[in-house]
This record gives C-alpha cells, sequence and structure tokens, in this order.
C-alpha cells in the first residue's frame, strides 16, 4: 500500500459565515495543496470537508497518517462515529449528530485507506498545519469577498 500523508484545516469568517478549507497531500517528495470555500458554513463543516476532499482525492487505497487541528473532527473519527451509528445518529443528548451528512461522507471516504489519525496543535509552529491554515484562510477571504 502507499504511504501518504495528509494534512488538513478549515477556516471561518464568522462561525456561521464563509468559510474555507485546505489540504497539502505528500507522498514521498510530491505534494500536492488543495483548497476551497463556501459562502455559508461552520468551521467544524470547513474542517471535515477538508479531510473528505483529500481522502476522495485518492484514487486507491492507501496507508494515511493524516493530521488536523480540529479535535472535533478527531475524536469524532475515532471515538463517537460508533456510538452515534449505534444510537442512529442521536448524541447523548438525544439530538440529532450534528453535520451527519459530513460524517457519513468521512466516513465512506476513510473506509478504503489504513488511517492514523493525528492530532497537532492549531497555530503552534508545526510547518504543515500553519501552511493549510493559509490555504484555509485565504479561501475563507475568498468566499467573503464573493
Amino acid at each position: 500500500m502507499t504511504h501518504v500523508e495528509i494534512f488538513t484545516d478549515g477556516a471561518c469568517k464568522g462561525n456561521p459565515g464563509p468559510g474555507g478549507w485546505g489540504a497539502l497531500l505528500r507522498k514521498g517528495k510530491n505534494e500536492k495543496e488543495m483548497s476551497g470555500h463556501e459562502p455559508d458554513t461552520t468551521n467544524n463543516r470547513m474542517e471535515m470537508t477538508a479531510v473528505i476532499r483529500a481522502l476522495n482525492a485518492l484514487t486507491r487505497p492507501c496507508e494515511i497518517d493524516l493530521y488536523s487541528d480540529s479535535k472535533y473532527v478527531i475524536d469524532g473519527i475515532t471515538k463517537w462515529v460508533a456510538g452515534w451509528q449505534k444510537k442512529g445518529w442521536v448524541n447523548a443528548s438525544k439530538k440529532p449528530v450534528r453535520n451527519a451528512d459530513l460524517w457519513h461522507d468521512l466516513i465512506e471516504a476513510a473506509a478504503p485507506h489504513k488511517i492514523e489519525w493525528h492530532w497537532v496543535k492549531g497555530h503552534n509552529g508545526h510547518t504543515e498545519n500553519e501552511r493549510v491554515d493559509r490555504l484555509a484562510s485565504s479561501a475563507a477571504e475568498e468566499a467573503a469577498a464573493g
């Protein structure tokens, strides 16, 4: 299996508000940057979208080290999703899980791969996290500008 490193981030100008996402995919010395934006969204949705878009960009199953500064994404996929699935997509408060549409998309995008999920502290000098933060922030600014 091919090994890929993925770094992702999301940004929002207001929450909700115009948002952007960024991702960096690295296979050996080859790198690909990706980004995009939405006019009205939340930071959590942009964090999730970055991961989904990055995973969907892969053309075959891979071994992945995926890095995100979003506890929501990392804890969601590694700790909470299984319980939500068992409980019919309701949370501990018996309310519908927020962003269930994207959680379904993330589960599907992750399925073919072997993924190690890594949380990194944001805005802490992590080179790749700072890079994808700039991609996401620039995309959010594009969305805000219309």
